[in-house]
């Protein structure tokens, strides 16, 4: 599945909270993700992922290893992803360490999620904060079929326009990036 996504910079982030409230009930968690690479960079260089979330919420704790392949979608960066859950997230660093793979860099996003359907299509809306970058990010992602992304980030550009949110405000800067350049 290709995790159709578009992510954008929010300059009202009161506004579009009460909007996204009235949508659909809040999830507020605590994300605290780890990224992997290859001694040599090489996930990095193919344009791919490998991240270890470990997600603190009111219900509880759960760890997600994930896998995001390249973009399909270069304008939006839409990419292939596969996640499965993990009992143990000390086990999951572990076993990427024992293969090889080396932690590039960790830290937190405070998360508030909405999920709701829009045009038969179950969406995800995550108002994102990062301590160490500055102001509020907006995500917006559904899953597809490969031969559905067009038509699906054509949904989530509506559902962007519906909460004041154009396509000046997209960003397609990375949350590792950012926060890598922050520790520089």
């Amino acid at each position: 599945m290709i995790e159709a996504e578009l992510k954008a910079r929010v300059h009202s982030p009161e506004a579009v909270t009460r909007q996204l409230d009235e949508r659909a009930a809040a999830r507020v968690e605590v994300y605290q993700d780890t990224y992997y690479d290859r001694g040599d960079g090489s996930l990095e260089k193919a344009d791919q992922e490998l991240r270890v979330r470990t997600v603190h919420g009111t219900d509880g704790r759960r760890t997600v290893l994930t896998y995001k392949d390249a973009a399909v979608d270069e304008a939006s960066g839409s990419k292939p992803e596969h996640e499965t859950l993990v009992d143990d997230s000390e086990a999951a660093h572990a076993i990427l360490q024992g293969l090889g793979y080396v932690p590039v860099i960790a830290f937190q996003k405070r998360c508030r999620n909405y999920e709701f359907e829009v045009g038969g299509r179950r969406m995800l809306a995550t108002l994102v904060q990062v301590p160490e970058i500055e102001g509020t990010f907006l995500e917006v992602e559904t899953l597809v079929d490969e031969d559905q992304v067009e038509a699906a980030l054509d949904d989530i550009r509506a559902v962007l326009a519906e909460l004041g949110i154009g396509p000046d405000d997209l960003t397609r800067e990375t949350y590792t990036g950012a926060v890598a350049a922050r520790r520089r």
